[in-house]
């Protein structure tokens, strides 16, 4: 009855953490680019029931049949991971030359204010006071993208080439290649906010590649991906996280009543 207590225990704590993701991913139903989260569960190390019962513990013939097996009791329930699904959410045309979606699989690296690396799938971008092409929130694209003041106009094509137009030029001038990079386990990046994640050693380390070859997807430009969470299946999950909740709470509840009479029965 300890056990259960323990094991109910463990179920609320995992669920909790379901319900949380859950509430997370439909808070950015409307977030572009986001990738909503999943969590994996797993049950926790059994012990033998022969350890738990001691010398009371019946022979194993008697209790798993002909075989002789030593019956395991289960520990509870734990969180495996929580991991990201990169599904490619619905794609909306918006006509904005800074707006860059990723067509299949792929990120954009970024250079964070630290120097370090991270990556994004895309989204609204600006040029900062530097001359730079930049996320909204302001991280730079590597490779840098340098777009001068008096430029007009700015075109991304889905291989990746920048081009600008610019006073007095005939022809579009050249501002350089942008690359994708993929990953061998992208569901193990690690999420940083604002649709940004770094690699982790599951994840493994970046391929770089240009848009459209080595199984990178491709560019658009003038268009926004947007979040790939389903309402309605996010409010399926939540009513089973919900139950399952609830499951677990019936399980301390009723070894708790079982120890009140034990305690009973002494007196």
């Amino acid at each position: 009855m300890f056990d259960a207590l323990s094991i109910g225990a463990t179920g609320m704590q995992a669920q909790q953490m379901n319900v949380d993701t859950i509430a997370n991913n439909l808070a950015n139903v409307n977030t572009p680019a986001f990738k909503k989260g999943r969590v994996s569960f797993t049950d926790l190390m059994a012990s033998e029931a022969r350890n738990v019962l001691g010398d009371q513990a019946p022979d194993a013939a008697s209790v798993a049949g002909p075989l002789g097996a030593v019956p395991h009791l289960g520990g509870g329930v734990g969180i495996a991971s929580v991991g990201k699904v990169f599904e490619t959410g619905d794609l909306r045309q918006t006509g904005s030359p800074f707006d860059v979606a990723i067509q299949g699989d792929g990120f954009l690296e970024v250079t964070m204010p630290d120097g370090s690396r991270a990556f994004t799938r895309g989204g609204t971008l600006k040029v900062n006071s530097d001359g730079l092409l930049t996320t909204q929130s302001g991280q730079v694209l590597k490779p840098g993208i340098t777009v001068p003041s008096n430029a007009t106009n700015i075109t991304i094509t889905s291989d990746g080439h920048v081009s600008l137009t610019v006073p007095n030029q005939a022809t579009p001038v050249d501002a350089g290649q942008l690359e994708l990079v993929r990953f061998s386990n992208p569901q193990s990046l690690t999420a940083l906010g604002d649709n940004l994640y770094r690699a982790s050693d599951d994840s493994g380390e970046p391929i770089a590649g240009k848009p459209g070859q080595e199984g990178i997807g491709t560019l658009a430009q003038g268009v926004l991906e947007g979040s790939n969470v389903k309402m309605v299946d996010e409010m399926v999950n939540l009513m089973v996280a919900q139950r399952a909740y609830e499951a677990s709470v019936k399980v301390v509840q009723a070894s708790d009543e079982m120890l009140g009479m034990v305690n009973n029965l002494r007196k």
